[in-house]
């Protein structure tokens, strides 16, 4: 019997079989940083808290309030004790990219003020951001409110354009892995289609996938022009910026910058 030999067929010399698999660190599940960038937004966003309060998983709270004057933070505080409140001033790119400065995960979501998670979220979010390649994502939208069930939002609703040209408005709760967002400068400062602007850079990068869960999001910025009409607001809007027209410029004719909440 040579040195170091047990003496059992298939067994080594501290007594484990040879066959048997060596067992592998646990990975943990990445925690997510959940970050809401709010306008007055007191009425509603005890709901959008609770379906985040409903997900599983390592997952922190910011809310990026850019200067309520409705009660918000102290809305955010009765609904989820334990989310943070930060107040970097108004601008919506500006509030997000100080909630992921303020924030310590290794993925980050950004999610409306007035927009749902549906269960399970953040689950399916760790699931793809975990493949190979994959730096960023987004949801479905599904439309909620008065008006919601029109057939013009419907087809809004469905826009399955998006997946050819790979785009992904902030309704949609994209997410991205807090190294890529950070490699690529987080959000433009404009007031306009940081979003957009946002996946494009994140393609530089790698995969941006669109997830086959939708969210639910409040329907209430077509109010005003009805649905179809701001529809096509939204396509003029969008084709303009495609070809290279300045968000500063498109701003003034989007209607949801003009009120004092965030939309």
């Amino acid at each position: 019997m040579g040195t170091g030999d047990s003496g059992l067929d298939g067994a080594t010399s501290d007594g484990h079989s040879a066959s048997a698999p060596i067992p592998q660190p646990l990975v943990p599940s990445p925690c997510i940083s959940v970050i809401i960038p709010a306008l007055n937004e007191a009425a509603g966003i005890g709901a959008t808290l609770a379906s985040v309060a409903q997900q599983t998983g390592a997952m922190e709270v910011i809310v990026a309030d850019g200067g309520s004057t409705d009660g918000t933070p102290e809305a955010v505080h009765r609904a989820m004790p334990e989310a943070r409140v930060i107040t970097p001033g108004r601008g919506r790119a500006r509030q997000m990219n100080a909630g992921a400065e303020a924030a310590s995960g290794d993925v980050l979501l950004f999610l409306h003020a007035d927009t749902h998670l549906p269960p399970g979220a953040l689950a399916a979010v760790r699931s793809e951001i975990g493949r190979p390649g994959v730096v960023g994502g987004c949801f479905r939208t599904r439309f909620a409110g008065p008006g919601a069930e029109s057939p013009w939002m419907r087809l809004w609703e469905a826009r399955i354009w998006m997946r050819w040209w790979r785009l992904a408005f902030g309704d949609r709760a994209p997410f991205v892995s807090r190294e890529a967002f950070r490699a690529i400068g987080g959000f433009r400062q404009q007031p306009l289609f940081e979003d957009l602007d946002l996946v494009r850079d994140l393609r530089q990068r790698g995969r941006f996938v669109f997830l086959d869960e939708a969210v639910e999001t409040s329907a209430r910025r077509f109010g005003k022009n009805g649905a179809l009409g701001q529809q096509l607001r939204n396509l003029a809007l969008w084709s303009a910026w495609n070809v290279g027209v300045d968000p500063d410029r498109l701003a003034r004719h989007y209607p949801a910058h003009q009120p004092s909440r965030s939309e």
